[in-house]
């Protein structure tokens, strides 16, 4: 899909940049930042994001779950709400807007990172993006364009030679890869231990639950149809 764009609103000034920060380097857009429910509901007429960073509680403004509400009537975005905390009367009212997510202040920038990447599963999967969405089994997705791994719409994360190694798996299609492609392949080459893709196999077996990969001895690895 095209650069995914985020509406931010948050009415805290040095909370909402250092959000946007975080969403710029992760190569992520910004369509705007916001700090009330008139001017998100403006903006999102103007410029239809692809998802919504909602603060559950602003000043001077209905708060966030009003403006969720009035967000699906217009168009259904993913939306991942922002607190500092929450108590059950508002956990009750917030799960009657389906979000995607939420994340509760303060955060980590991983944390934020996980939650878009799971939005923008959900929204891959809404579009049917097939081409990109490969269904390896047991649970387990890999999109190939943005190059993620999830575990029923749950982030894993990889290394870059985990990466390279499953997506050669998969692009075989359960044929048995040879050693030696496997390792010129991760390794571009280069001289490595005897030990080095076994272990590479080992991380990335316990990262799929030890139920995908299969050893073909004196020969290779496949993924198991």
């Amino acid at each position: 899909m095209d650069k995914i764009d985020i509406l931010i609103v948050e009415d805290e000034a040095i909370v909402a940049l250092e959000i946007k920060r975080a969403i710029l380097k992760m190569s992520f857009g910004v369509s705007n930042m916001v700090t009330n429910y008139t001017d998100a509901l403006t903006s999102i007429r103007e410029k239809t994001p692809n998802i919504v960073l909602l603060d559950i509680h602003l000043k001077n403004s209905k708060d966030g779950i009003e403006i969720a509400k009035a967000i699906k009537e217009i168009a259904d975005i993913p939306i991942v709400y922002l607190t500092a905390f929450f108590d059950d009367k508002t956990i009750e009212q917030a799960v009657q807007t389906n979000p995607i997510g939420y994340l509760v202040k303060p955060f980590k920038r991983e944390d934020l990172k996980s939650t878009l990447q799971l939005a923008i599963y959900k929204i891959n999967s809404t579009k049917c993006v097939e081409s990109s969405l490969n269904d390896i089994g047991q649970g387990y997705i890999y999109d190939s364009v943005n190059h993620n791994l999830f575990f029923k719409e749950h982030p894993i994360k990889l290394s870059h030679k985990e990466r390279l190694l499953l997506e050669m798996l998969i692009e075989e299609k359960g044929d048995i890869v040879p050693f030696s492609v496997l390792e010129n392949h991760v390794w571009e080459g280069n001289p490595i231990s005897d030990s080095a893709l076994r272990t590479l196999i080992y991380r990335l077996r316990g990262k799929l639950d030890y139920l995908l990969i299969e050893t073909v001895p004196s020969f290779g690895f496949r993924l198991i149809p």
